[in-house]
């Protein structure tokens, strides 16, 4: 199967236990659900024991509400030797009739790991067929240079012993 599943999509039911202090479903419970439809679809790619490495662009749009329905939809849209990047939206609606509305969406990164050592190992590659296929990828690309851009900023904070 390696190499063939690109899409992935998960189901939750969003319960009691997950609401934060305001009586919406916790992102934290989002994030879970988000990097367990990410690990399936990396491995359903990588065919292989894969780990997270980052998390890009996350962004919570509307929230979720207790007996939500909530779909995780995971897309491959970018390969590199060892990684895998998805692009991943979440959307919610009642489950007895609701229109489903957009939550969070995010780039999420893995990278597949060899079962011996735990050291990286090649996937499959991937490339953009389709004009929609090249914009995910170059999105994908964008949001973690973001990101990178991110880390580099708070490190030059923490090396200069700012709080």
């Amino acid at each position: 199967m390696s190499g063939r599943q690109r899409e992935l999509t998960m189901r939750f039911l969003a319960e009691p236990t997950d609401v934060n202090y305001g009586g919406k479903v916790h992102g934290g419970v989002v994030m879970k659900w988000i990097d367990q439809a990410g690990y399936a679809a990396a491995v359903g790619w990588s065919g292989t024991y894969s780990v997270t490495v980052a998390v890009g662009g996350i962004r919570f749009v509307a929230p979720i509400r207790i007996s939500d329905l909530v779909t995780v939809r995971t897309k491959l849209v970018h390969t590199g030797t060892s990684s895998m990047h998805f692009a991943v939206e979440v959307s919610a609606c009642d489950p007895m009739g609701g229109t489903p509305r957009l939550c969070t969406h995010c780039v999420i990164v893995f990278v597949a790991l060899d079962g011996v050592e735990g050291k990286p190992t090649p996937v499959p590659g991937w490339e953009p067929v389709s004009d929609d296929d090249r914009e995910l990828a170059e999105y994908a690309m964008k949001v973690m240079e973001l990101s990178k851009g991110i880390e580099q900023t708070v490190e030059r904070y923490r090396l200069a012993g700012v709080p």
